[in-house]
């Protein structure tokens, strides 16, 4: 039987997550890396990256209708690389590594990456261009918002929302059934144990509001 063409996606970035998403993307069969985008030096552009062309942010017409599409940016502030994208027609599929495991009971909406080794359990909702790193562990009757960036080896309890646009460091842990507001920054090793309010920088053990520097 004859295995099917991959699929052509393209990454927008092109610098180290790019790269590392390019090589997750090769361990599933499906898809097949074009190309890279570039969004802030155009400089770098008309150049390779890993023997591929980067283009221009504002050249993709040809490839609209061709290739989907992963954003390769860590922090929340792709969401504008995004948004710049769709509007020169490109689209957005979805990406889950072979070695991650997504409950069939599970959500996920267009852009969201879950890594290598990721657990997302039942009942679950990731919303738009979430980014779930390697090792993490999101619980059951959980909902994370657009945008958020769970990263690795973060483990986040049952029942626990997380805000648009929030950034939960490397290894941080939020118990179950809080609440994480949106446009938060839990830091790398923090333990939340209550919720969070919308725009709030938290940190240490348990996490509390950091202090802005004078």
């Amino acid at each position: 039987m004859k295995t099917p063409d991959k699929s052509p996606l393209i990454i927008l970035g092109a610098g180290f997550f790019a790269q590392e998403l390019a090589d997750l993307v090769s361990d599933d069969n499906a898809w097949e890396v074009v190309g890279f985008v570039e969004g802030i030096d155009r400089r770098r552009c008309g150049t390779e990256l890993l023997g591929l062309p980067v283009h221009w942010i504002d050249d993709l017409d040809a490839m609209k209708d061709s290739c989907q599409a992963l954003c390769a940016v860590g922090s929340p502030a792709r969401k504008s690389f995004i948004e710049a994208a769709r509007r020169q027609g490109l689209t957005f599929t979805t990406f889950v590594h072979p070695t991650a495991h997504v409950s069939s009971t599970t959500i996920l909406a267009e852009g969201t990456i879950v890594g290598p080794g990721a657990v997302v359990a039942s009942y679950t909702t990731l919303g738009k261009h979430v980014i779930v790193n390697r090792g993490a562990l999101i619980g059951h009757h959980s909902q994370i918002e657009d945008y958020a960036t769970i990263s690795p080896g973060a483990n986040i309890a049952g029942k626990t929302h997380i805000g648009a646009c929030t950034y939960v460091g490397m290894g941080a842990v939020i118990i179950d059934a809080l609440s994480v507001g949106a446009d938060c920054l839990v830091a790398a090793g923090a333990v939340v144990v209550r919720d969070v309010p919308s725009g709030m920088r938290v940190a240490g053990v348990p996490a509390r509001e950091m202090k802005k520097s004078t």
